[in-house]
């Protein structure tokens, strides 16, 4: 309270609550001081003057460090006093398992010993507990070491249940192709997130160009009807002259005398055309064969008459020359005369 001015605390209710503050966080802040310098020993003590700050060091800034230290100390302590009690319960329940390991092993001497020749049941724990102990025992340490990474593969690979080294390493090799094939599916998904992301800036920059392109946009002309009411008017209108224009269509269409065509004459006209189609191809099949004549009849004649003529001499010319190739294919048969 040496900053404060005594007859500004006497005469200011505000002042005087802020000045009992502060001077409770003082005394909260001397009280602990005191209990951090019991600790130290007597004559570091001793040597001291003064279990609290010097009045030169009774300022805010002071007080709310020393206050940002009391916190994260109290802090600390409760984090260790959590911690310890932890430590505590942990070791009392390894205490109270080592207590009833040793009463059940004293329980299976006793009865080992009471016995006389009769069979005692073996404690399952009590022989996996003396086994492992004296494998322990039996071991060097590089085999403690291999043992130990033994386990921890095995829990790793979750195979506990069967730690052999041929299941060891099918499991590795399982999660090892495991890891292969999902590795080749992150390379596919990245492949697919970078085309698509390809995609999206393409589609991107189609957008804008559609919303900014000028060979997209309206014309001033049209910008300005579509900015003002021009184009509901224009709408408007257009739709009042829309009954007009109707009867106008009706009027030219019983002016021309345009038939009144039904569905099932459509019909008729479609296959009778789909006939003369057929009759058409039909007849130009034929007329495919005089291909090449002259238009005229008489020339056509003419023409048709040295075609024959020539098919005749043709002819002739292949079964002469068949004749003579049978005849000189032939065996000469030498015919012996007789004599009389």
């Amino acid at each position: 309270m040496s900053h404060l001015a005594p007859q500004a605390a006497i005469f200011s209710p505000s002042i005087a609550r802020a000045a009992a503050s502060t001077a409770k966080d003082w005394a909260y802040v001397d009280a602990w001081l005191r209990r951090q310098w019991t600790h130290l020993s007597k004559a570091a003590a001793a040597s001291l003057s003064s279990t609290s700050p010097p009045s030169f060091e009774r300022n805010p800034e002071t007080l709310e460090v020393l206050l940002s230290l009391i916190a994260a100390n109290e802090e600390a302590d409760e984090e260790r006093h959590r911690l310890a009690r932890l430590e505590s319960a942990a070791l009392d329940e390894v205490r109270a398992a080592e207590q009833e390991k040793d009463s059940r092993r004293r329980r299976q001497s006793s009865d080992n010993a009471s016995s006389s020749g009769a069979v005692v049941p073996i404690h399952g724990d009590l022989l996996a507990e003396d086994l492992l102990q004296a494998l322990d025992a039996g071991l060097s340490k590089d085999g403690q070491t291999a043992l130990d990474a033994l386990a921890d593969v095995s829990l790793c690979l979750n195979a506990a249940a069967d730690p052999s080294s041929s299941n060891l390493c099918r499991v590795f090799v399982d999660l090892q192709g495991a890891a292969h094939e999902t590795s080749h599916l992150l390379h596919r998904v990245g492949l697919l997130q970078a085309y698509l992301d390809d995609e999206s800036a393409r589609l991107q920059a189609f957008l804008e160009d559609l919303r900014h392109g000028p060979q997209y946009q309206l014309p001033a002309a049209a910008a300005a009807a579509a900015d003002s009411d021009a184009l509901p008017h224009a709408v408007e209108d257009m739709a009042a002259r829309l009954p007009e224009l109707r009867r106008c269509v009706e009027a030219l269409e019983k002016k021309v005398a345009i038939p009144a065509l039904t569905v099932e004459e459509v019909r008729l006209d479609e296959e009778a055309y789909l006939d003369l189609l057929v009759k058409k191809k039909d007849l130009d099949a034929q007329v495919k064969a005089f291909a090449g004549l002259p238009p005229d009849i008489e020339a056509a004649r003419v023409e048709l008459e040295n075609l024959r003529t020539q098919l005749r001499e043709a002819t002739e010319r292949r079964d002469a020359n068949f004749e003579m190739l049978v005849e000189r294919e032939s065996p000469v048969k030498v015919r012996a005369s007789r004599r009389i």
